[in-house]
């Protein structure tokens, strides 16, 4: 495999530890950084995470892939500029959490086939480069929307790259994509802000949160310290999609506490027994990790 010149746009978490493992792992052999954050790429170059960084017009002239790791709002603005600006060679992706509103942004532009749909899911928390991660893709899955739209050149050029950050593709519509994403994906998010937000609001003394918060609580509002700059666009984005997994939710918490209201208590251990079969789901996912690191 010969090594490629590689553009991260949006130096954080995800476009950090993207260029640290195609780096470590032949697939790129020079990173060419584009941030707003001055400081941040600093930090990039700093880190040894980048190797070069510059402005949009000129990343587009030294790279042969370029990745699009910034807010989804911000994918779906610069996407149509980055396809204007590059040589037929190039291959554009992007990791955006959403993928209709991206992918209806450059519907029908000349360079349409060099863009290739993607959104690796995995992450966490953190963000910035300072929060980059070596191995933080392995053995997860990484979606590609649309493949059909894409020339077999720069999809295959974009396979090899998830092959070689060690993660699991699978192929969908941008539209299946979002409609599955608002319920594993965002859903999430939404009730690990919802449950911080509540236990603020009534839960007045600080120290109590901090005295009593056990490694049940840290883990479900783990994502409520996810940066807001990033979830809002996402939530915009797919809101269509967001409010139907919302209404689902709210009819099982509505269940719930119908159930407790009524001194059902048959019916509360019913939900929980039947949340419990989330458990077979979960181990599949386990057992495919342990088989791809063996």
């Amino acid at each position: 495999m010969q090594a490629l010149r590689l553009g991260i746009i949006g130096v954080g978490l995800i476009g950090g530890s993207l260029a640290k493992d195609l780096k470590l792992r032949g697939f790129a052999n020079h990173v060419f950084g584009v941030d707003l954050n001055k400081e941040n790429l600093e930090l990039a170059k700093k880190i040894e995470i980048v190797d070069r960084h510059g402005p949009l017009t000129e990343v587009v002239k030294n790279v042969d892939i370029i990745v699009i790791a910034t807010p989804v709002n911000v994918i779906s603005k610069i996407l149509p500029t980055i396809l204007d600006l590059i040589s037929d060679d190039v291959t554009v992706t992007d990791m955006g959490s959403t993928k209709k509103a991206i992918a209806l942004s450059v519907k029908g532009h000349p360079k349409r086939d060099q863009y290739v749909a993607s959104h690796p899911m995995a992450g966490t928390e953190n963000s910035g480069a300072g929060a980059a991660l070596s191995g933080l893709f392995d053995h997860k899955a990484a979606v590609i929307c649309d493949q059909n739209e894409s020339s077999d050149h720069h999809l295959n050029r974009v396979r090899l790259m998830y092959q070689t950050l060690k993660m699991r593709i699978i192929e969908m519509t941008s539209f299946e994509h979002d409609q599955h994403a608002a319920f594993v994906s965002h859903l999430s998010h939404i009730s690990s802000f919802v449950l911080a937000t509540t236990v603020l609001d009534k839960e007045k003394n600080k120290e109590t949160i901090f005295n009593l918060a056990g490694g049940g609580f840290e883990s479900t509002v783990r994502l409520a310290k996810s940066s807001p700059e990033m979830w809002a666009p996402i939530f915009e984005q797919n809101r269509e999609d967001v409010l139907i997994a919302l209404e689902a939710y709210r009819e099982h918490l509505d269940r719930f506490y119908e159930s407790l209201k009524n001194e059902n208590y048959e019916e509360t251990k019913k939900i929980m027994e039947e949340s419990n079969k989330i458990r077979k789901v979960l181990s599949k996912i386990n057992t495919n990790s342990t088989r791809e690191e063996s």
